[in-house]
């Protein structure tokens, strides 16, 4: 090592103290980004495009912007995104199973044309297993490629701190198997989560040309990648000292992302030429790439337009069109091809500019077929003239990058450049209360005898955060709570409380009770009370004429992005002591 390789590297050293290492992962459901930076010059921000390849297993067997979110296995050998080849049983979508509940995983698209290839959710593997080994496999090339771009002193001396992208539709049990698959897959316990579109808006509003932007604009963005399609609103709230938003009308999504035109298309070609004696997987192989990189990306939506595609080895056939290896298609077979799909994101675009209220200025659409130009110039044709439908510059990495700057804006608030102040409530959020009994309210409602208050009592719901209410990083919303037990039961060491939701579809309200509407069990909080000594605990005496332990103590959530955190609070002492069981 020669002298001024030693003294730049003390000096890494010497600097590493506050310096971190951010690295933001687009965990996509067909394909997958990474993008790092340090929090030292958040300025360089850097997207990984090497990839390795089923015959280099090297750090450059591929050059792209995302790499396929697939796996095989083979034997104990785990093969992962480019490496998996076209050929054979391969698990696709997995990262879908975390949320099983999710009524777009059922869409008549995905019933409709399923990969002949991809073998069915939790075949002899689970979701969360194929999602852990995957994000294994993200992680050890990351780290790889990056004992290439820095120095080893700053990669020993430096913290790394991951980032991980989910729905925003996601519930909080999906989210929290995500976590749990992060951190299981060696990105560490400091994990940050932040929703898809918000990440991609963040990244979107930072490249428009700020002079074009004012408070009160209203924009829907569109995330339309390759399994999903995913939509959220934003309206401009302040401009100075950095671009604010608010959401403007709670996220949607549907699985009608672009693969479907590729099964769709297989489809087509099945039907057309599958009888035809020469035909086998390798025409569908290169059929299907010339579709993939050339057709889907150069059609305009004219009827008049051509498309050769090559079918090699087939024979000549007049009857179905194929001559010297080729066949053609015409603009009118390749719109049949889109229609279904892109009807699917028309309709939840008008529906997002419809739940916004509000006059909206743009659309932005972001993800791989969000820079397809026939849907944006449907989605144009599909809703009011004098809204815009913008392509943002890296419409494809959008997630990733916006990521990383919401990351490092956690990190270093002064590299934030736009902020979204505030989130609208997906859900009502609340717990069941016991409530005194009152005949005129309650006489249809079973009750029962409370020996401590000495009167009757009903449960009812209390809905501490209603559907559309706005929710920020910066507010956490606490809760009350009173717990008796009797003394001779001994000192409790924790207690529980099931918090409830309500999705409330047709907006009709909150429901009174648990069991009207469509409440839910979301959650058991449970609160360590271990930490507080059997002394320090009131006692009281009940109508009974008992003594009783009586507990005021607060549940303190604060909602995040795509997360939340939950504490207790007990005479003005906060204990990060609440652990959660989704149910």
């Amino acid at each position: 090592m020669d002298s001024a390789t030693s003294d730049m590297e003390k000096m890494a050293l010497e600097e590493g103290a506050d310096r971190k290492l951010l690295i933001a992962v687009d965990f996509g459901t067909t394909f997958s980004g990474v993008a790092w930076a340090q929090t030292r010059r958040p300025d360089v921000q850097t997207i990984i495009i090497q990839w390795p390849d089923a015959t280099s297993g090297g750090l450059e067997g591929i050059s792209s912007d995302k790499v396929p979110t697939e796996l095989r296995y083979n034997g104990t050998q785990c093969q992962w995104g480019f490496q998996v080849d076209d050929f054979g049983p391969r698990h696709q979508w997995f990262k879908l199973d975390l949320d099983p509940n999710q009524s777009r995983g059922v869409s008549d698209l995905s019933r409709q044309y399923p990969d002949q290839h991809a073998l069915p959710p939790g075949y002899n593997v689970s979701g969360e297993k194929l999602c852990t080994d995957y994000l294994t496999a993200l992680r050890k090339h990351t780290e790889e490629v990056l004992k290439h771009k820095l120095p080893q002193s700053i990669l020993k001396s430096t913290p790394i701190e991951y980032i991980i992208t989910t729905p925003a539709v996601w519930s909080d049990s999906a989210q929290a198997k995500t976590r749990s698959c992060a951190e299981a897959a060696g990105m560490g316990k400091q994990l940050m989560i932040i929703s898809e579109p918000e990440a991609a808006a963040i990244y979107a509003l930072h490249a428009m040309d700020p002079h074009s932007i004012k408070i009160g604009d209203t924009f829907v963005l569109c995330d339309a990648g390759g399994g999903t399609v995913d939509l959220i609103s934003y309206t401009v709230s302040a401009l100075k000292p950095i671009l604010q938003v608010e959401e403007a009308a709670t996220g949607t999504g549907r699985l009608c992302g672009s693969t479907f035109l590729n099964r769709i298309f297989n489809k087509y070609l099945v039907d057309k030429l599958g009888l035809n004696e020469e035909w086998d997987e390798e025409v569908v192989e290169d059929a299907m790439k010339r579709f993939e990189l050339v057709t889907k990306k150069a059609f305009r939506g004219s009827p008049t337009e051509e498309f050769v595609i090559p079918v090699p080895g087939l024979a000549d056939d007049p009857a179905q069109g194929v001559r010297r290896g080729k066949f053609r298609m015409t603009g009118a077979e390749v719109s049949k091809i889109f229609e279904p799909v892109v009807q699917e994101v028309v309709t939840l675009v008008r529906g997002q500019i419809a739940a916004t209220n509000k006059n909206v200025k743009a659309v932005l659409m972001v993800g791989g077929f969000g820079q397809n130009a026939y849907l944006r110039e449907t989605i144009r044709g599909a809703i009011d003239p004098n809204i815009e439908v913008m392509q943002p510059p890296n419409g494809w990495t959008a997630v990733v990058r916006g990521a990383l700057m919401k990351g490092l804006s956690q990190l270093e608030p002064t590299t934030a450049r736009v902020k979204v102040a505030s989130r609208s409530a997906r859900k009502h959020y609340g717990t069941e209360r016991m409530t005194k009994y009152d005949a005129s309210k309650h006489a249809t409602r079973p009750n029962y005898w409370d020996a401590y208050d000495g009167e009757y009592k009903v449960n009812d719901m209390d809905w501490f955060i209603r559907k559309g209410d706005p929710v920020t990083e910066e507010k956490s919303f606490k809760r009350q709570y009173h717990k008796v037990w009797p003394v001779a039961e001994g000192h409790n060491k924790a207690v529980s409380q099931d918090l409830l939701v309500s999705q409330d579809p047709h907006s009709t309200g909150a429901p009174v009770y648990k069991d009207s509407g469509d409440v839910k069990y979301l959650a058991r909080l449970t609160a360590d009370l271990s930490c507080i000594p059997a002394n320090d605990l009131a006692q009281k005496t009940g109508k009974d004429g008992k003594q009783y332990y009586s507990v005021h103590y607060d549940i303190e959530m604060q909602y995040y992005s795509a997360h939340t955190k939950y504490s207790m609070v007990y005479k003005n002492v906060k204990y990060d002591s609440v652990t959660v069981e989704y149910v």
